[in-house]
């Protein structure tokens, strides 16, 4: 009897081993079960980032927004109903875009094998593609994602880091999900592709501390030349400014030169010069072009597996817009 029970309890610790094995992230995930996914991925984006650049830093920015709230779930993607307002209605997401972009690449997925590729896989290959398409790093991304079947606008203002938050904010939220002040400044890079609008920098301009004040932490001629050239305005809603004046549509260094030149357009850039850490850091990828990239890379996988719905936890949605 003791070693029947034995057997039995060697039995149920393998199938537990075996189980656990087989439900998590991996590079080559769908290669039997829907083998031309990621190549389906790959030819969308390298037909249309081409010619419309400004989309990468919205693929990658639409992943991040993603993995903060719920994790990895693809959750940022599923559209408000009657009964519940979704992340992407929430006020910090009402400017993110690419969200055609994923569900076109989804239905033609689909076409190729129904219900087998999840809208997170989907959604952290599309971000990845984009930004080696600008010029920037590749990095690998394991797959075996399963979608998220909650959206709630309210997550988004507790776990999503904000532009205006200071160092010690930022390093909780990123914190909370297993990062670091390395991934900080890290993730913080990727601002050197892409836009933001005036009304992100409006109070560093025009109000800071409530008593029509300037943000000292910004450089003065540049915060002058945006005043005369740009944000004219405290309610200028609608202009656009590059992250990185020059060379927007580029993956390389130029967001960190403006970051240590106290040129960076939020008050979470200005913050990584805060602490003698994060400045080292920055200081770090200042110096190699190779480095940045290689660690960047790093970064974006371990941002990618923020809590992620694996095995049987969640669903493989239908249409990435809708909760099945």
């Amino acid at each position: 009897m003791g070693s029947q029970s034995y057997f039995m309890v060697l039995i149920i610790c393998l199938v537990a081993i075996i189980g656990s094995s087989d439900a998590q992230l991996q590079l080559g995930y769908y290669g039997k079960s829907c083998p031309k996914a990621e190549e389906i991925v790959l030819k969308y984006v390298h037909q249309h980032i081409p010619n419309a650049p400004s989309l990468a830093a919205a693929l990658i920015r639409l992943h991040f927004h993603d993995c903060f709230v719920r994790g990895c779930d693809a959750s940022v993607l599923v559209n408000t109903t009657k009964t519940n307002q979704a992340e992407k209605d929430a006020i910090p997401n009402l400017t993110l875009r690419g969200f055609d972009v994923i569900n076109t690449i989804k239905s033609i997925i689909e076409a190729e094998c129904a219900n087998i590729v999840s809208c997170a896989d989907i959604l952290a290959l599309t971000a990845r593609d984009s930004i080696h398409a600008t010029g920037g790093p590749y990095w690998n991304v394991p797959t075996g994602r399963r979608d998220g079947t909650i959206s709630k606008s309210a997550d988004v203002f507790i776990s999503l880091p904000a532009p205006f938050n200071n160092l010690t904010t930022l390093l909780t939220l990123f914190g909370n999900v297993g990062l670091d002040a390395n991934d900080l400044v890290l993730l913080s890079g990727a601002h050197t592709i892409g836009v933001a609008h005036c009304s992100s920098v409006s109070n560093r301009l025009y109000n800071f501390s409530g008593k029509g004040d300037q943000d000292p932490d910004i450089d003065s001629k540049y915060a002058t030349s945006l005043k005369t050239f740009k944000c004219k305005s405290i309610n200028d809603q609608t202009t656009i400014l590059e992250m990185d004046p020059g060379s927007r549509n580029t993956f390389d260094l130029g967001y960190f030169k403006q970051v240590v030149k106290r040129r960076g357009l939020f008050e979470s850039d200005a913050a990584l010069l805060k602490s003698s850490t994060t400045r080292s850091i920055v200081a770090q990828h200042l110096q190699s072009n190779e480095k940045f990239f290689t660690e960047f890379a790093k970064s974006m996988e371990k941002m990618g597996r923020i809590n992620v719905k694996i095995g049987t936890e969640g669903e493989i949605r239908k249409h990435c817009a809708f909760v099945n």
